[in-house]
């Protein structure tokens, strides 16, 4: 009586093991089958080097901050306007907060003698790094000489005042490869 019970069991215990060996192979031929996929919607295309505007009028357009912040051993007390402003005011990242793809793009600023600086998107947006960058024309009440700007980029939150540029030339925003 034993030996009829134990074979249905048998039974249903091999077939399960059968089952379990095609699985893999089944999951196989589900993602090979184009019109099985979850649809993923497309990402925006988006343009990629985007040039920021420095010149005067869109500068004086947006409003203007005072900030300060230590160069050098000195404090500099200046103004001009945030630079995540500036980039979306120029239309080069879109108002609102950022979501993907637009956490994959990194702002570059150049100086005039080929200094180079990078900045990750993400680390300027106020809701997600909040990290503040400035472009200031005016520091300790005076408009910046030809040895410092007309032009400056300063990060005061920053340690070291490594990403900041003086005779700041170009920002450009560009898509991470």
């Amino acid at each position: 009586m034993r030996r009829r019970a134990a074979l249905p069991r048998f039974r249903r215990v091999a077939a399960g093991l059968v089952a379990l060996a095609l699985l893999p192979a089944a999951a196989h031929e589900h993602a090979q089958d184009p019109s099985l996929r979850a649809s993923q919607p497309e990402p925006p295309e988006i343009a990629s080097p985007v040039p920021v505007p420095l010149d005067e009028a869109t500068l004086a357009a947006l409003p203007r901050e005072s900030v300060s912040a230590r160069v050098h051993e000195a404090t500099l007390r200046c103004e001009g306007v945030p630079l995540i402003a500036l980039l979306r005011a120029s239309g080069a990242i879109p108002e609102g907060r950022l979501g993907s793809p637009h956490l994959a793009r990194y702002v570059l600023a150049d100086a005039r003698d080929g200094y180079r600086v990078l900045f990750s998107l993400a680390e300027l947006d106020p809701g997600t790094g909040n990290r503040a960058a400035y472009v200031v024309d005016r520091c300790d009440g005076k408009a910046l000489g030809d040895d410092t700007g007309p032009l400056r980029l300063l990060v005061p939150d920053d340690v070291r005042a490594a990403r900041g540029v003086r005779q700041l030339e170009a920002i450009t925003v560009v898509v991470a490869p």
